[in-house]
């Protein structure tokens, strides 16, 4: 995946920081902290991983089907199909 690797940093720094709010979490029930407080921070980490998978999707879109002037119709459309199937297994 050649954009995961021009965006290495700043993915990794995303996962660095869902792995964090995921030690939170695990802190907080070692404390037994209140199911308010842990429901918050599971909705945090719901919507980190959705901002990660997003801007995962978006770079796979514009690499493999937008800007790929140097692809084939094939490749194109296997690109497709592998976002398709990306998509369905995120949404189970």
């Amino acid at each position: 995946m050649s954009h995961t690797i021009r965006e290495r940093n700043k993915l990794l720094a995303r996962v660095r920081r869902i792995r964090g709010q995921v030690d939170a979490i695990e802190r907080a029930l070692e404390e037994e902290a209140g199911c308010e407080r842990v429901m918050h921070m599971i909705a945090g980490i719901r919507g980190a991983v959705t901002g990660l998978m997003a801007e995962v999707f978006e770079d796979h879109i514009r690499i493999h089907l937008v800007d790929s002037e140097n692809s084939g119709e094939l490749a194109k459309r296997e690109a497709a199909e592998q976002l398709i199937e990306a998509v369905h297994s995120y949404l189970k």
